[in-house]
């Protein structure tokens, strides 16, 4: 794929970025090691490469919310003051973060002129705000109702919002941290509209992302970071995916490859007209129907905020509906705790693995444990049994490619990737009968995706049943065998995997039914 934006920005003219290199250690792991990097005005700079590569550290310490070690920043001819720490938002510099930084209660006016509120005469001037965020969305083609609350938009809509925000503070460069990782094909179409407007108008992006097809089509050029090192800066038309590929990760990536299976018959999890209201009566899951059948992954698509969290929820036993019947391998399941439906044989990799997945004040070995510590191999009658337990994870940090690979380090100093990968070598370590997978791969670069992917591929050829629950239409495609495509909180349509492609996903997603 050739870039769209090809010969807009060829990496030269004025700069817009210059960063001298920057330097950056947390204990004994480093983040950055001598990065040299520079963005020119008026261009769309992806920014590439693995889990803990150092692209974020990197780009925090550019919007000034991490110091640098050593290195200098110059910001349109201007030296940041790095020594002594500084704001992004007082030198043009805006970042929208891969978790939005919204007040969900708070209108989308009140969002974007947060803590730079206009005045006259001491007071708060209301309309001067709506006239500029107004002309702002004009000028842009950004369209967000303001007097909305954020906890009624949409995943893209609340995304319009940070834009907003970004440019309201006249924000002349902006880092994007994986945008398009929850959108459908449609709003990631909008985004780049957006992007592209923005760069017309002498804006400069800098986008971080996982996905190279992404990279290709918005970006002009694009840096590959590798171990906290500079790979190689290249403009976009002298690379192709693959070769960016291999400069990320230091060798050729296979993609999985499903075998001709035949997939069971035979349900492991069957869901029967399930529902699920909230505590003010307001209808979350509406009538659910599907089974898992064994030897087979069944993906669960769709925009954020459809259901697809209390669909997890209800599933492994968080919550209980409010009516309809849960059964595993025939069995009644509808009311037992998470725990013991763990006990049956069912695992499952929570879609927020800081929250849900992990305790991040305790080391590796001890978070392998979860859940498992009162299996015989792994416990005694009166005193865990810590050879057997770190045999374990030393076996699984080798298996799985965890780094570092050091049991007792403590598991909040590792990437996200990595915490990811030792969350999926705890569950599938036990070989369940199913396991429910939400957000496996989110945020995840090649090489842990591939791997998580590869897992998943294997526990279903072994006779297994998946679970899959993404917003990543390209892992639900490439993955599931048959698809069910959720939206305010039912199920639209269920498809085969030979049926489903992500243009139709994707309008299903936005609630367009065939």
């Amino acid at each position: 794929m050739v870039s769209s934006r090809k010969g807009k920005s060829q990496g030269e003219g004025e700069i817009a970025v210059r960063m001298d290199a920057i330097s950056k250690r947390f204990g004994e792991i480093v983040a950055n090691d001598g990065i040299n990097l520079t963005v020119y005005r008026g261009e769309v700079h992806a920014l590439v490469g693995e889990n803990g590569a150092g692209k974020t550290t990197l780009m925090n310490i550019l919007y000034g919310l991490v110091k640098p070690d050593a290195g200098t920043i110059t910001v349109d001819d201007m030296r940041l003051p790095v020594e002594r720490g500084f704001l992004g938002t007082d030198y043009g510099l805006g970042m929208i973060h891969q978790h939005f930084m919204l007040v969900k209660r708070f209108t989308v006016l009140e969002n974007i002129i947060l803590g730079f509120e206009p005045s006259r005469g001491g007071f708060l001037d209301l309309r001067a705000a709506v006239r500029k965020v107004e002309d702002i969305m004009q000028r842009y083609g950004i369209e967000v109702p303001l007097d909305r609350r954020v906890e009624e938009l949409s995943v893209g809509e609340e995304q319009r919002v940070e834009i907003l925000k970004a440019l309201y503070r006249n924000s002349r460069i902006i880092i994007m941290d994986e945008p398009t990782a929850v959108l459908t094909p449609q709003e990631i179409k909008k985004l780049f509209e957006t992007i592209r407007m923005l760069v017309d108008s002498s804006h400069t992006i800098i986008f971080i992302t996982h996905k190279l097809e992404e990279v290709m089509e918005i970006a002009d050029r694009v840096t590959v970071l590798r171990r906290g090192r500079v790979v190689r800066t290249r403009r976009i038309d002298e690379v192709d995916p693959e070769e960016l590929a291999i400069m990320m990760v230091g060798k050729k990536i296979e993609a999985p490859r499903r075998s001709k299976h035949a997939v069971s018959m035979e349900s492991l999890l069957s869901l029967h007209d399930v529902s699920l209201r909230s505590s003010r009566d307001i209808v979350l899951l509406s009538s659910i129907d599907f089974e898992v059948r064994k030897g087979e992954i069944f993906g669960i698509c769709g925009v954020e905020g459809n259901g697809q969290d209390e669909l997890f929820d209800v599933a492994i036993g968080l919550q209980k509906p409010s009516s309809g019947r849960i059964l595993f391998r025939g069995k009644d399941i509808t009311h037992l705790s998470t725990a013991k439906r763990r006990a049956l044989g069912i695992a499952y990799i929570p879609p927020d693995r800081v929250t849900m997945g992990i305790v991040a004040g305790m080391s590796v070995k001890e978070n392998m444990l979860l859940g498992r510590q009162r299996e015989p191999g792994l416990s005694g009658t009166f005193f865990l049994k810590e050879d057997a337990i770190t045999n374990l994870t030393q076996r699984l940090l080798k298996t799985f490619g965890i780094n570092p690979p050091l049991p007792d380090a403590e598991i909040g100093t590792l990437s996200g990737g990595n915490q990811q990968k030792v969350i999926v070598a705890r569950e599938l370590s036990r070989e369940p009968s199913l396991l429910i997978a939400s957000q496996p791969a989110r945020g995840l670069d090649i090489m842990a995706t591939r791997l998580i992917h590869d897992s998943l591929v294997k526990h279903a050829e072994a006779g297994g049943g998946v679970l899959l629950i993404s917003a990543d239409l390209s892992e639900i495609v490439e993955l599931s065998d048959r698809i069910g495509v959720m939206y305010k909180g039912r199920i639209l349509s269920i498809l085969e995997r030979k049926e489903a492609d992500e243009e139709k996903l994707g309008l299903l997603m936005l609630g367009f039914a065939q």
